[in-house]
């Protein structure tokens, strides 16, 4: 038979719980039947007796759904589904959690990794920053060294000058017949010896700054091409640790997902047993220096500076068993 339209959880939860009034009262009335028949009021018992049958007579009605054909089969069914509804909905809700976590977890990395590369950025601008104050500093420093080597050389071209104009003027003055005292002469040179060499020494004291700035600026320079070197060695380094980490894989598979049980772990501890066995490593070696041959040699190749990759498949049957 076809089930019942009214075959739901929440039609059948109501009729159970008016179900359970009428039983209420219906066991109520029963109490108070067999009081009055205690009590021997047949008048009263008649009365309680006919409350108690028209008590029955509305619980069964109210019951009667549930003993159609077919009520309890749709009312399992429709539970049934509902009760799936409920876990695909609670996996629904579990699984975009799980995404958003997930979600949450990579925008997390993607901003440690920015903040990073950010941090990376501030420190080699602060460091260009610095060494370019220090250049500036030195190279103010060494200006101004220089400007007073410049003064220092104009002083010692004006005593020069000093020197010439008093030869004039003394030839000039011999000249017309008169000559200076020898005092005035000796005073004037011990002068000009006491200035050229205050000026020597000034120029020397200047030459030996200027020196130790050159010092210092050429060892800024050094250290910065060797930041320079380490920095493009670094970046060598980690750019053919990643080559060997992704020609590993292509051999081994990836690392991180490579069970200890897996099908090719014999043949990764094999070919790297090198890495962890120096009897291993010689031994590999000697068999290798077996076939060293000089480069012109017809029948010799050079030993490969890494692992030989395998080519692609070349048709679709190849292709079938690589994968």
């Amino acid at each position: 038979p076809p089930p019942p339209a009214a075959a739901s959880p929440s039609s059948a939860r109501a009729v159970a719980v008016a179900a359970l009034e009428r039983v209420a009262r219906v066991t109520a009335l029963c109490r108070a039947l067999r009081r009055r028949e205690d009590e021997g009021d047949e008048l009263g018992w008649a009365r309680a007796r006919e409350e108690a049958e028209a008590a029955l007579l509305d619980l069964r009605e109210v019951v009667r759904p549930l003993q159609e054909p077919g009520y309890g089969e749709a009312l399992r069914r429709k539970a049934e589904r509902a009760r799936k509804r409920r876990l695909r909905l609670q996996r629904r809700k579990h699984e975009a959690r799980a995404a958003k976590e997930e979600e949450t977890a990579r925008a997390a990395e993607r901003e440690a990794k920015i903040d990073q590369w950010r941090a990376k950025c501030i420190q080699e601008v602060e460091e260009k920053n610095r060494e370019q104050e220090l250049k500036a500093a030195a190279d103010s420093v060494l200006s101004e060294v220089r400007k007073k080597q410049a003064d220092t050389k104009r002083m010692v071209d004006i005593l020069r000058g000093l020197e010439k104009l008093r030869k004039l003027r003394k030839e000039a003055a011999a000249r017309k017949g008169v000559c200076p005292p020898p005092s005035a002469d000796e005073a004037f040179e011990n002068q000009v010896e006491s200035l050229k060499t205050l000026l020597k020494t000034r120029t020397e004291l200047y030459e030996a700054e200027e020196r130790a700035l050159r010092v210092m600026l050429e060892g800024e320079q050094e250290e910065e091409r060797k930041r320079e070197m380490e920095k493009k060695q670094k970046k060598e380094r980690e750019k053919l640790l990643q080559q060997k980490l992704e020609m590993d894989s292509k051999l081994f598979g990836d690392p991180a997902e490579f069970p200890l049980s897996h099908l090719l772990q014999p043949f990764r501890d094999y070919y790297l047993q090198a890495e962890h066995s120096v009897a291993a490593l010689i031994q590999i070696r000697h068999e290798w220096d077996q076939y060293l041959v000089p480069a012109d040699h017809p029948e010799g190749s050079r030993i490969p500076p890494g692992w030989v990759l395998p080519s692609l498949p070349t048709n679709d049957t190849w292709a079938t068993a690589v994968r």
